[in-house]
């Protein structure tokens, strides 16, 4: 559903997350949660989050995955406790809002994201998303909330659509094509696609080649000169 200045409420599922930004996970070695010790540290680059839950909402999308950019806030490196890794953090704005409520009711939120590659564990599931919000009273595993975002900034994928989709526009080019088509550069089939249809390079490279792979064998059939 699109609303106005080209922002889109999308719609996802409350999931139990890991338990340790609140806290509430027995074996965490940060008893109030790592929100709660990280939000000092935010604050001193400039993100207040005064009046926010000391912990995440995690909101489901499957079976999209998300590709995040340009985010409002990009803490590089930042060292918020000794017992791990200084970690960098990106952020972006979005309202939030119960099922049911109209937009007006809809509250102020960033979508939280530690950067997996400097993460030490409970990495996320690439369809969700975890959100720091006011608190909103009693919750419930399973509830439905609409989230207010830039899709330019933040898009939901469906992996498998946009692989059929890259399937058939791989077809005639496919035949079309010599041998070298199939060589194993992903690199180089990144920057053709981004040259022709950008759109596919949204995904992953497992899917990057998975999507070649059946282009192969369902497209060379009918040209035995293709054929390695």
């Amino acid at each position: 559903m699109t609303s106005g200045g080209g922002l889109v409420w999308l719609e996802g599922v409350l999931v139990t997350g890991h338990g340790v930004a609140s806290g509430r996970a027995s074996d965490s070695p940060y008893p109030a949660g790592t929100i709660a010790l990280q939000v000092p540290r935010f604050r001193e680059h400039g993100l207040e989050l005064e009046g926010f839950q000391q912990g995440t909402l995690n909101l489901d999308f499957s079976p999209g995955e998300w590709r995040l950019q340009a985010p409002d806030h990009h803490l590089v490196q930042l060292r918020w406790t000794d017992l791990h890794p200084p970690e960098t953090f990106s952020f972006w704005r979005c309202r939030l809002r119960r099922e049911g409520q109209l937009p007006h009711q809809a509250v102020e939120a960033w979508i939280y994201h530690p950067h997996p590659d400097t993460k030490r564990a409970h990495h996320q599931r690439p369809s969700l998303l975890e959100l720091l919000a006011p608190p909103l009273g009693t919750v419930a595993l399973g509830e439905r909330f609409a989230l207010e975002l830039n899709p330019r900034r933040c898009r939901l994928i469906q992996p498998a659509r946009l692989r059929a989709r890259l399937l058939e526009f791989l077809k005639f080019r496919v035949l079309a094509a010599q041998d070298a088509f199939f060589d194993d550069n992903l690199p180089a089939f990144r920057s053709w696609l981004a040259g022709c249809w950008p759109e596919a390079c949204d995904l992953a490279d497992a899917d990057l080649r998975l999507t070649l792979e059946q282009a192969r064998l369902l497209y060379t059939e009918s040209s035995p000169g293709l054929r390695r």
